[in-house]
């Protein structure tokens, strides 16, 4: 596979300096096409091997380019605070803005890489460490990015010599380290492993480039006309993108879905009551339960993810109250989302969820989540077809790694009838304290009753899997759904905390 990267290739320095001038002309246009347009992010991926020249290839990178809309991003082994988290948290955390320029240094491919040839990894757990990497790149590409990534090569001999030279530079020395040397005596062990990679994770939104790394003014050249390359034909898409005719949406009306009129929703038993002075002692006694069993979780580093979903004025609010209450207030987070921040609206829609993933030991409740893109976004035409579809896939994935960091996750639907939905309407509307909480997009949501519950069925049929079910909470009795939800945090987290023992 490398040998096409040890022929020695080089540029002489004249040469250099004459392209370098155009490429640099070519890659400013072009980021800031970029910058305008504003419809995807770039991210450069750098791997290959040691001493090939991958950060000086950042740093020319950086010289070319306008150094304010591009981010060099270079990853060592987890922090303690990212190791709390689920793998891809600090890369989703990092990710640039669209129109913005990411440069990457041992990214997602190292921490694979190198426990495949010392820790031991083996061949299917690292096939599925690929997996959740191609995952990730397919959730991006699909959402527009583009994403280019270059293993810069070196031969055996020609890593040898370059570790030579360096060290024997009293300025550059530092620059090889025991680890670089270590590297190299297994680099068969190395190159192997490369091997894997390039091949199972060579893909059209995110195809590798293999760069030979021995003469830098040929490296250069090269990373940055594949760049400048890219670069023209992502922004050409996207602009043609942009000036077609864009696809209408199905009409809610004529919505092949809204012919349904059964739901999972029309066999709750909405006639569960739990008179309040039974409530009363109940709460007090579920409230303490919890706030011991989460000072325990806390002890033993067992995060917690609670996610609330359902209708306007089911009772997310008032149940997410009555849970959190309980919790101490300094690990504990709740979290509103309504109608993504310009910010947010820079990034892929799973970003900003990412980002609100508790650290071990604490709690995050999401009153209202990422099934936004599902349902609200669906309903409204936000979302186009294409992206709400392949969302279930995406949010699948991203709540098999909540789970798989061994975070409880819990989601409750909390639904009402429409009846009774109209019934609170009312009474906010009569409230004095209560008013605000009733706007006209919750009643232009009801409008679309029908629309959402059927949306609501894809959501519970698509996405409530064996990992990450959905708990359906009858919730026409406040009361009832209340004492529902608490007490089945306390049985899960009951079971979680006890099983870690």
């Amino acid at each position: 596979m490398f040998d096409t990267a040890e022929l020695g290739q080089s540029v002489k320095k004249s040469e250099f300096k004459e392209r370098q001038r155009d490429l640099r002309a070519r890659l400013l246009t072009l980021q800031y096409r970029v910058l305008e347009m504003a419809r995807f992010p770039v991210i450069i991926d750098f791997a290959g091997v040691d001493g090939a020249g991958k950060g000086s290839t950042i740093n020319m990178l950086n010289k070319w380019m306008d150094p304010r809309f591009v981010r060099s991003i270079g990853y060592q082994a987890p922090t303690e605070e990212e190791r709390a988290r689920p793998r891809f948290w600090r890369y989703w955390r990092d990710l640039p803005p669209k129109g913005r320029i990411g440069l990457v240094l041992s990214g997602r491919y190292s921490r694979p890489l190198l426990g495949r040839v010392y820790s031991g990894i083996d061949e299917l757990e690292f096939d599925r460490r690929l997996a959740e990497i191609i995952r990730f790149e397919n959730d991006l590409a699909d959402d527009g990015a583009l994403i280019l990534k270059f293993w810069m090569h070196l031969s055996k001999e020609q890593q040898e010599a370059r570790f030579d030279q360096l060290s024997a530079d009293p300025v550059q020395s530092y620059r090889v380290t025991a680890e670089d040397r270590r590297n190299h005596e297994h680099y068969d062990d190395f190159i192997a492993a490369a091997e894997q990679i390039i091949t199972r994770t060579n893909r059209g939104g995110a195809h590798w480039n293999i760069v030979e790394g021995v003469n830098p003014n040929y490296r250069h050249l090269r990373v940055g006309e594949i760049i400048a390359a890219e670069l023209s034909r992502h922004l050409d898409m996207h602009e043609q993108q942009a000036s077609s005719p864009k696809v209408a949406e199905v009409a809610r009306g004529a919505d092949p879905a809204l012919t349904s009129t059964s739901t999972v929703f029309d066999s709750l038993d909405q006639t569960l009551k739990v008179p309040r002075a039974d409530y009363r002692k109940t709460i007090k006694k579920a409230q303490a339960r919890l706030g011991e069993l989460g000072r325990n979780a806390f002890d033993k580093g067992v995060s917690t993810v609670l996610v609330f979903e359902g209708p306007d004025a089911s009772g997310k609010g008032g149940a997410i109250r009555r849970t959190v209450w309980s919790l101490d207030a300094r690990k504990a987070r709740v979290h509103q989302f309504a109608a993504p921040t310009e910010e947010e609206r820079a990034h892929h829609y799973l970003w900003r969820f990412w980002r609100k993933l508790p650290r071990a030991g604490y709690v995050t409740v999401f009153d209202r989540s990422w099934y936004g893109r599902v349902l609200v976004e669906r309903a409204e035409g936000f979302a186009t077809e294409d992206e709400w579809r392949r969302a279930y896939n995406e949010i699948n994935d991203f709540e098999n790694q909540i789970v798989d960091h061994g975070i409880l996750l819990l989601k409750f639907w909390l639904h009402i009838s429409k009846d009774e939905q109209l019934a609170r309407f009312k009474e906010r509307e009569d409230s004095p304290y209560k008013h605000w909480k009733l706007t006209e997009e919750d009643w232009r949501n009801r409008e679309q009753w029908d629309a959402y519950k059927l949306y609501g069925q894809d959501v519970v049929q698509f996405t409530s899997t064996k990992k990450a079910p959905w708990i359906l909470v009858e919730g026409n009795d406040k009361l009832h759904a209340r004492i529902k939800v608490i007490n089945t945090v306390i049985d899960h987290l009951s079971e979680r905390v006890n099983g870690s023992d």
